[in-house]
């Protein structure tokens, strides 16, 4: 619930955001960017905002 609610406050659509972060962690990742993957550093991301 935590997520989803993340998600939404940052105008993030939930299911894309998941999607894509696991894709990135299934990818290899590095953890030397953890910062990348959370919902607030995809505000920018066109394709993963609601409504896209």
């Amino acid at each position: 619930m935590q997520l989803y609610k993340t998600c939404k406050l940052g105008r993030v659509e939930p299911y894309r955001y998941l999607a894509n972060v696991i894709t990135r962690i299934v990818e290899g990742h590095p953890n030397s960017r953890l910062d990348e993957p959370l919902p607030w550093a995809y505000a920018a991301a066109p394709e993963l905002k609601a409504g896209a």
